[in-house]
């Protein structure tokens, strides 16, 4: 979540406790307590000192009461999140992700650091790093270079390989998929480093250009036709000029799928 949407969230949650705040001015001014009696329960008002027996025939009161508790501690929830929120932006700029501010600065450190993020087991190294048929259209257009050395297509796809690397997931760029008669070359080809499950990515980064988007649905409908879901095997991620990929994603992406 980036820090507009963490800003917002935060006004949603103060706006929620104004509405709270409006509707236990509506409550009686006692408290309630709850006890149990064999198999029943009895209910009793309280100011903090005395506590008074309410009848079963003032259920409604009772309700009130019940409902004025239960705001308080929603209230108090509520603050208790605001109050994370300020501490998560008070320490966002100042701590955290220094790792990968320097691995994002400068490639020359990503290179001396590849080492570190081979995967685990030494099949899925050789997997990873043995020959494959690639997608040889377009060479011109991979520009950005990796820590593992290969070259791809857009900034995005560079932190996709980046986190890929972090997390020390095995996969191939753009490796040649056979679907019927079509070839494809999905972004990303992956290896879950436990299972041994193939995965494909495919990052989507002109959908605000309606023919790109249009081609871009009907790749995920051929794909789809063949066992290859959205959601299941397929990960998917968009953009468009106005909303860049979050790294915020990568990460929960990463998590969900692979961890």
């Amino acid at each position: 979540m980036n820090e507009q949407k963490i800003l917002e969230e935060r006004q949603r949650l103060e706006e929620k406790i104004k509405s709270i705040d409006l509707e236990l001015k509506k409550l009686p001014d006692k408290n309630i307590i709850c006890t149990r009696n064999g198999k029943h329960f009895k209910w009793y008002e309280s100011d903090g000192t005395t506590s008074k027996y309410i009848p079963k025939s003032n259920r409604a009161y009772a309700q009130k009461l019940a409902g004025k508790k239960y705001l308080l501690l929603l209230r108090e929830d509520l603050r208790q999140e605001i109050s994370a929120i300020d501490f998560y932006l008070r320490h966002h700029n100042s701590v955290g992700k220094k790792a990968e501010k320097l691995l994002m600065s400068n490639p020359a450190y990503t290179e001396l650091l590849a080492p570190y993020f081979k995967p685990n087991s030494q099949e899925l190294q050789e997997w990873m790093t043995s020959p494959y048929e690639r997608n040889e259209l377009h060479q011109e257009k991979r520009i950005y270079k990796t820590g593992t050395g290969v070259f791809v297509r857009s900034k995005s796809e560079a932190l996709i390989v980046m986190h890929l690397c972090l997390k020390k997931i095995p996969f191939r760029y753009e490796e040649i998929l056979q679907l019927g008669d079509c070839s494809y070359y999905p972004d990303f080809t992956i290896k879950h480093p436990q299972t041994g499950k193939i995965y494909y990515w495919e990052h989507f980064g002109m959908m605000d250009t309606p023919e790109y988007a249009k081609n871009a649905f009907s790749k995920m409908q051929t794909y789809a036709a063949y066992g290859i879901i959205p959601g299941i095997n397929l990960i998917t991620t968009f953009e468009t000029r106005t909303h860049p990929l979050e790294l915020e994603l990568l990460e929960r992406i990463m998590d969900y799928y692979f961890l």
